[in-house]
């Protein structure tokens, strides 16, 4: 038997649903023994399948139960519901066929990206639209992501299985994004493990916010260092982020209504570092296309058929290497992502033009070689070094 932290109980005995059940009951799977849980969270701990659960309402049940007076059946879950509401749908954003393109590369190779952009272009409903193109959590990447929201009761079994899409406001404190507190919790980024942390406003957020993100984004957990405590929470998480191209918003706008002068968009750039920028795979600018209410819709997938397209790319690159493009190594990234020495010798000089670092040009590489998963072929060729060169930024460093 596992006991979990049940918290107070009732004066009467009634035990009530505490938070934290599944990764006790995980726990007591791999040890091979039994929980027991309140009524309330059952179905919860039955998600760690083969698990016995005793299920109780009562202290004396429990009390009778051990003594062998009254045995309690093990529960049995009457099948946990697979819920089937449907992702916002890609055909529902109007034009952008560039940012929809983005969004494909980002959600294939599990690429970071930033939309830049006036109000109002779309890049809050893009990045909405990024866990629909996503492949269906495995079992066990479902089983983190519900162990998580148990430990922060979140009702893990709201929206299980689906990705998590975590929105924390630009005024999100660092333990809130991060994690933290006298007794560290997980934070935002933890929050949106196996899913997307979309980030709004990014030059809004607290630079010292920000720079934190750095070694997730690269490892995939958050160390919370406390003089007590030192606990590594799961970060393994694909960032989305927006900003404006100025403070106002309405820079290169038509209309002329943008006043910031060159030092306030200087300012406002510099709130975002250039190793923050670096780590971030695909740039790309939304312009405003139509304030029609009802355009002309122009041709592109919708979610279905760019989800099958990604699906069959992440199977790929999980055959080749066994993981995503986005998180190769070094040696995946010399034994994966191999050149033709014209293209590699092109591919030099163009990063030494716009004053690219390695980072980014090793970054910049494993795009390419998402965009040749999406075109099924193995040789990354010219084109998709061109491509994914027009998704980086010049001096970022």
């Amino acid at each position: 038997m596992m006991w979990n932290a049940w918290g107070k109980l009732a004066l009467s005995g009634e035990v009530r649903a505490v938070k934290g059940v599944l990764p006790a009951a995980l726990a007591a799977r791999k040890a091979g023994r039994t929980v027991i849980v309140p009524r309330a969270n059952a179905e919860e701990a039955c998600l760690a399948s083969g698990l016995k659960v005793i299920a109780v309402d009562h202290l004396l049940q429990v009390v009778a139960h051990l003594n062998g007076h009254v045995p309690i059946e093990p529960y049995t879950s009457d099948g946990l519901l697979y819920l089937n509401k449907p992702y916002p749908d890609l055909s529902e954003v109007q034009g952008q066929l560039a940012a929809k393109r983005a969004l494909l590369i980002a959600a294939a190779g599990a690429h970071n990206l930033l939309f830049s952009g006036p109000p109002g272009t779309g890049k809050t409903l893009l990045a909405s639209r990024l866990p629909g193109l996503l492949p269906p959590l495995s079992e066990q990447e479902a089983l983190e992501v519900a162990a998580i929201q148990s430990v922060v009761s979140l009702a893990p079994l709201s929206h299980w299985p689906h990705r998590p899409f975590r929105q924390p406001h630009h005024s999100a404190s660092g333990p809130a994004l991060v994690g933290g507190g006298s007794k560290p919790q997980p934070g935002e980024i933890t929050l949106a493990h196996h899913g997307v942390l979309f980030l709004d406003e990014l030059p809004e957020f607290d630079r010292k916010v920000l720079e934190v993100l750095r070694e997730p984004l690269e490892s995939g957990h958050i160390v919370i260092s406390r003089a007590r405590d030192r606990v590594s929470f799961p970060a393994r998480f694909q960032l989305v982020a927006a900003m404006n191209p100025c403070p106002c918003g309405y820079m290169g706008e038509p209309s002329g209504r943008c006043r910031c002068t060159p030092e306030q968009i200087q300012r406002y750039r510099n709130k975002l570092s250039g190793p923050l920028l670096d780590r971030i795979d695909l740039h790309l600018t939304v312009a405003r296309e139509t304030t029609a209410l009802n355009p002309i819709q122009q041709a592109g997938e919708d979610t279905a058929h760019a989800s099958a397209r990604v699906a069959q790319a992440r199977e790929h690159q999980q055959k080749r290497q066994g993981c995503a493009n986005a998180f190769l190594d070094l040696p995946g990234l010399r034994e994966h992502c191999k050149l033709a020495k014209v293209d590699e010798s092109w591919l030099e000089t163009a990063c030494e033009r716009l004053t690219l670092s390695l980072r980014a040009a090793h970054r910049l590489l494993k795009v390419a070689r998402t965009l040749a998963d999406l075109d099924q072929v193995e040789t990354i060729t010219r084109d998709h070094l061109k491509e994914a060169l027009q998704y980086r930024p010049a001096a970022t460093t």
